[in-house]
């Protein structure tokens, strides 16, 4: 029990020691080819934090637990609004005009389409798993200069 909860904080720690190397490495690279820190975050930053969910939703899918994965999204998705924005905006309030019409309509749009997707069968199967991914890969090329 005791080494198990070493582990967590050892892991805690080389998670938080590695999230501020990527937003670091990320953002001098946007500013030296002159990209704007927000694209960087919905991008660079945003695909790399999300790494451990999207192995663990595969993980999950190749092993036949498809509702772990979609457990995974939803909690993390909840997590990063709720916790870390929550923490961020008490630490420093930020306005919503920061961030672009698009992808604030992108972000509610994905998550009533999700709830559209998954309130008709309880499910995605592989088409709407496609469309889904094209549609991320439609808004990443938009947010290209």
């Amino acid at each position: 029990m005791v080494l198990s909860f070493i582990f967590i904080l050892i892991g805690l720690v080389l998670l938080a020691v590695g999230a501020e190397a990527l937003v670091r490495g990320s953002s001098s690279v946007a500013l030296r080819m002159g990209v704007t820190p927000l694209v960087v975050g919905l991008t660079v930053v945003a695909f790399g934090t999300g790494s451990p969910e999207l192995a663990v939703s595969i993980g999950s899918a190749l092993e036949g637990n498809a509702s772990l994965a979609l457990g995974n999204v939803i909690g993390s998705n909840i997590s990063n609004i709720a916790l870390i924005l929550g923490i961020a905006a008490m630490i420093q309030p930020s306005s919503l005009a920061d961030v672009r019409t698009l992808d604030l309509d992108v972000m509610f749009g994905s998550a009533i389409l999700l709830n559209v997707l998954l309130g008709r069968k309880f499910m995605l199967d592989r088409i709407e798993g496609t469309l889904l991914l094209i549609g991320y890969g439609i808004y990443i090329y938009t947010l290209i200069p």
